[in-house]
């Protein structure tokens, strides 16, 4: 027989979504009258704006024409919208055939770690999205057995401590930095400076930083870079992996992107974006006709003020929220709320708990699903997740139940 793949031997648990899911489930059944409200997945919940929805709609519906019909496309995305992305979203920092377009940010991670394979020293920031230290465990990028599996594996603690910026200095040389700003799950966004000090060191110690930038279009901040090519020496030594699922609310339309420069080279000097081309030509067959179509409709002059008024509206629900894990009921117990402004993520940390036992707590009294922070890593003991992404009726109704709740 067959033997079993001693990379999914060697996970260490259950991925902590479907536990999340499992454990509401479980609620659910044993109080079946129970509304309960969900700040936990980062799912987006509102419309696709009508615009965007309509541009997907009329493609498809020319897909039943011998005019319109179109089969297979490019492995590495319609040129039109890698052209388009480029101009509107990099301001020209990167070039179209840099861009490749793929079906979500999630399924280029786990590519990305076939393109660098086995045995490759990963580093990642503790708390930090499971993804990346599973997807290397799977693989065996992070170790040779079930005894070594997270033997290459350096946590980078990113606490209230240090400003939730790691010691660079931990990093071992020609090591893989899995970097996600504004960051899942803390909420927190890079600085400039930061994001310097990052690609400086990425450079001196020949390591590659593979930038997370999901989250980008929640940045408010003008100081705040929105992609890590806006950091000088950044295209000697970064990929970075985006989507439009919190942009334009394609969660379940699945539509991202990789940026792999041309200047970025492995040790021996070949080029980093030919092999990934090889890579996505060879696993991939490209993203959906019809969802590259609404990307095309996201980036357009309407397109962008639709998108930008449906994450205001998220953001205006973590304000919301953060009014209300701030009062008097939370701070008399030291409660405190980290959130910038910059992000759908708060992240709470709750003193003389464990997130496990605080997010049973707030789920049985509160009936609110949140996202405990020990499932992102060790760092993130005692917080918890809250999301911004839900109805306004229902984030206004779990302020309201957290304001009630006595800890």
């Amino acid at each position: 027989m067959i033997l079993r793949n001693p990379g999914c031997e060697n996970l260490l648990s259950g991925y902590l979504f479907p536990e999340v899911a499992k454990r509401r489930k479980e609620y659910q059944v044993a109080h079946p009258e129970a509304k309960i409200i969900s700040l936990g997945i980062g799912n987006t919940t509102e419309p696709l704006p009508q615009h965007i929805a309509k541009a997907m709609s009329d493609y498809a519906l020319a897909l039943g024409t011998a005019e319109g019909y179109s089969g297979y496309g490019d492995e590495q995305g319609n040129s039109e919208l890698r052209n388009r992305i480029a101009e509107v979203l990099y301001k020209g920092l990167v070039a179209g055939d840099e861009i490749f377009i793929s079906d979500g940010a999630k399924c280029d991670i786990a590519r990305i770690q076939t393109l660098f394979g086995r045995g490759t020293q990963i580093a990642v920031q503790d708390p930090a999205y499971p993804v990346y230290v599973d997807g290397s465990v799977i693989v065996g990028a992070a170790g040779p057995s079930r005894e070594n599996a997270y033997e290459g594996v350096t946590y980078l603690p990113c606490t209230a401590e240090n400003n939730f910026f790691p010691d660079l200095n931990n990093i071992k040389p020609n090591t893989l930095i899995y970097f996600c700003s504004p960051n899942n799950p803390t909420g927190v966004a890079s600085t400039r400076e930061q994001l310097q000090l990052l690609v400086d060191y990425a450079n001196k110690n020949g390591c590659i930083i593979v930038y997370d930038s999901a989250y980008y279009a929640f940045i408010r901040n003008p100081a705040i870079p929105k992609t890590i090519f806006e950091i000088e020496g950044a295209r000697k030594c970064a990929i970075e992996v985006n989507s439009f699922s919190k942009l334009a609310g394609f969660t379940g339309v699945r539509l991202g992107w990789s940026v792999v420069p041309s200047d970025l080279c492995f040790e021996d000097g070949s080029s980093v974006r030919k092999d990934w081309n090889r890579i996505m030509t060879t696993l991939f067959n490209g993203a959906s006709n019809i969802a590259q179509c609404g990307g095309l409709a996201a980036l357009d002059p309407q397109g962008i003020e639709e998108t930008k008024r449906l994450v205001d509206y998220y953001l205006e629900n973590a304000k919301l929220m953060q009014n209300a894990l701030t009062g008097e009921n939370f701070a008399k117990c030291n409660v405190k709320v980290f959130y910038t402004g910059d992000s759908p993520y708060l992240w709470v940390h709750f003193p003389n708990y464990k997130s496990w036992d605080i997010f049973d707590r707030i789920l049985d009294e509160c009936r609110i699903v949140t996202t405990p922070g020990s499932g992102f890593g060790k760092a993130g003991e005692g917080y918890l997740r809250f999301s911004a992404f839900g109805h306004r009726s229902d984030v206004e109704e779990a302020c309201k139940r957290l304001s009630q709740f006595a800890l």
